[in-house]
């Protein structure tokens, strides 16, 4: 029974071709290209709107010289929300809940920021690593712990997504399968079952969506 309900996260193939390929181009054609003229839809607008808004918060406590990272991670943020919302629909398989692919996405982004850092400002970089009014014999310790936690960073960001969305499928595989289950025998159970898996649906709409600002939130921060 446990090897079918993680059956759900391998991925698919069709003769044999794994179809990930598919899963993580599809988010791309499902945005709308953004149109040359000076009336968009409604669509549009709306898109327009969105990412405008996601990248002023984003971008808001980040100085002038971080400002060149909007479009990557704009973008980023595009592909994850739609990942994961995509994932959340009947016979679809989410990339997302593969920790290879979450940690491709957590390592060189995160790399990318300490190599930047290290090259812009190697002072305040390494000024992280041991907190201001540290005491004397504490230095070394402290030293050593702030670098495991520097290292460990991009495992927590693919961690994290990958077990909350993992999380959140199987419960609501299992709570589907209760309430299948327990339809014909007892029926009022079953019905305060599917009420809780629509509560829960709802719920992992807004975890497929918290978690796809707070990986990049982490990643600019």
């Amino acid at each position: 029974m446990m090897a079918n309900l993680f059956d759900q996260f391998m991925s698919p193939a069709y003769l044999g071709i794994p179809l990930i390929v598919l899963a993580l181009g599809l988010p791309w054609i499902l945005w709308p290209s953004p149109s040359s003229r000076w009336l968009n839809n409604r669509l549009i607008t709306l898109q327009s709107w969105f990412l405008n808004r996601f990248t002023q918060q984003l971008l808001l406590p980040i100085n002038t010289g971080g400002h060149k990272w909007a479009l990557i991670l704009a973008s980023l943020m595009a592909f994850l929300l739609s990942m994961n919302l995509l994932g959340l629909l009947p016979y679809t398989f989410t990339p997302t809940t593969q920790l290879s692919l979450n940690m491709g996405l957590a390592v060189p982004f995160w790399l990318a920021t300490v190599i930047i850092g290290m090259r812009n400002q190697p002072t305040a970089a390494l000024g992280h690593l041991l907190p201001e009014g540290t005491p004397t014999p504490l230095i070394p310790v402290l030293i050593v712990i702030e670098t495991i936690s520097l290292f460990i960073r991009p495992l927590a960001l693919g961690v994290r997504l990958t077990a909350n969305l993992t999380a959140g499928h199987l419960l609501i595989q299992l709570i589907a399968t209760a309430a299948f289950t327990l339809m014909t025998t007892m029926t009022t159970v079953a019905l305060l079952t599917t009420s809780v898996l629509f509560l829960l649906t709802l719920l992992e709409i807004a975890v497929a969506m918290i978690q796809a600002y707070v990986f990049v939130l982490l990643l600019s921060l």
